[in-house]
């Protein structure tokens, strides 16, 4: 047999094994930075910097128990974390159109009516491979044979680094193996600056958002699905493109989580300044601080729009982490309001807009690059 035969028939019967545990943790460092993921979903399930005293607070939500994961997603399904797809955030009535084809993925959200994160089983319940880990970095892969109905096969690495600075950078990549088809992926993180170390701390209420290119977003029906109608936030209780405090307007905030539903869940669009291009990620699209611990983060990406939510459907049942209970004798409970999702992506459903030029950036094949969601998240600490 000849050496490229060889080749062929090795890559041919080449398997993606499974991790030993999906709920193994795998803990990286740098100076002033550490972070823990399982393969569960590909998961973020700490977070540690240093606040103004100098002292290590966990700023994401999760379980200390990496089984607790698993019961999440079969009851309040928080997705706590995780990577979410192959295509994140809805897809109204779950159907979109490639190249001609028509493809219907569960409708798993409103009572049947649209698709969320990537169907019943996505991205977030796979048990994802750890193919490669070092004392900073850790990347995992998934094979995904057309789950959920999506057109093609497309294989994913998730590459997580932490550094100096502190910095934590997400890279995924994702590969088109044969059909076309739209690919969004999402990190999946509820980040809580303030730790929950005071009262104040509780919620994200008090935490200053700023957000400079968002001066336009996507406006949504009652289940939160796009009308095709883009708005402008001037004059709203959505502009953030000035810093103001979480909480300062959102009592006006009322059925953009859905209808009845009060607080922030919105998708913004990024309108870089004229001389820096779509994908630019030299600047900060994002900064967000809390006074409480000191800590700022800002987020450099190389995405389109960022999807804002505010936790508006937590009801106080599910506790913090240990590292996160600082009221010895009581158990502190993430209200609502305690924590606010920050997804960097393209913009939502916008497989089902062609009108918006967003094809480029969603739908990949075997003759386009691969679908990059980049996203860098500096921490500092207030100026005093």
């Amino acid at each position: 047999m000849s050496p490229i035969l060889l080749l062929a028939t090795a890559s041919l019967c080449f398997t993606w094994a499974q991790s030993a545990s999906p709920l193994e943790k795998y803990t990286i460092a740098a100076p002033g930075i550490n972070a823990t993921f399982i393969p569960y979903g590909a998961r973020l399930t700490s977070l540690f910097v240093n606040d103004k005293h100098g002292q290590p607070q966990d700023v994401v939500l999760g379980y200390d128990d990496a089984s607790q994961y698993i019961n999440d997603t079969e009851t309040v399904h928080t997705y706590f974390g995780p990577i979410v797809g192959r295509y994140a955030n809805r897809i109204k009535n779950g159907t979109f159109t490639v190249d001609g084809v028509t493809s219907h993925i569960p409708k798993n959200e409103h009572k049947g009516n649209d698709t969320l994160h990537g169907g019943i089983v996505g991205y977030d319940q796979r048990n994802w491979t750890v193919v490669s880990s070092n004392a900073s970095s850790v990347t995992f892969s998934l094979f995904d044979y057309g789950y959920e109905g999506f057109p093609g096969n497309i294989v994913t690495y998730a590459t997580y680094t932490v550094s100096e600075g502190p910095r934590w950078t997400s890279r995924l990549v994702s590969i088109p193996l044969d059909q076309p088809t739209p690919i969004m992926l999402a990190n999946h993180v509820y980040w809580n600056l303030g730790a929950f170390v005071d009262t104040s701390a509780t919620t994200v209420l008090n935490d200053t958002l700023y957000m400079p290119y968002a001066a336009r977003y996507i406006e949504f029906d009652g289940i939160e699905v796009p009308t095709g109608t883009i708005g402008a936030v001037d004059g709203t209780y959505l502009d953030f493109t000035s810093p103001k405090q979480i909480g300062r307007d959102i009592l006006e905030a009322t059925n953009d989580c859905g209808t009845g539903c009060l607080g922030y869940d919105n998708a913004f669009i990024l309108d870089r300044p004229r001389y820096s291009a779509p994908e630019s990620t030299d600047l900060s699209v994002l900064t967000m601080s809390s006074n409480s611990t000191g800590i700022q983060l800002d987020i450099y990406t190389n995405q389109q729009s960022l999807q804002i939510y505010t936790c508006d459907n937590l009801n106080g049942t599910i506790p913090v982490k240990q590292s996160q209970q600082h009221v010895p004798g009581n158990t502190t409970f993430v209200p609502q309001f305690g924590c606010v999702v920050i997804e960097t992506q393209q913009w939502i459903d916008g497989v089902n807009y062609p009108e918006w030029g967003q094809d480029q950036y969603q739908i990949y094949t075997v003759e386009t690059g691969p679908a990059v969601v980049w996203a860098q998240y500096d921490f500092s600490i207030l100026s005093s």
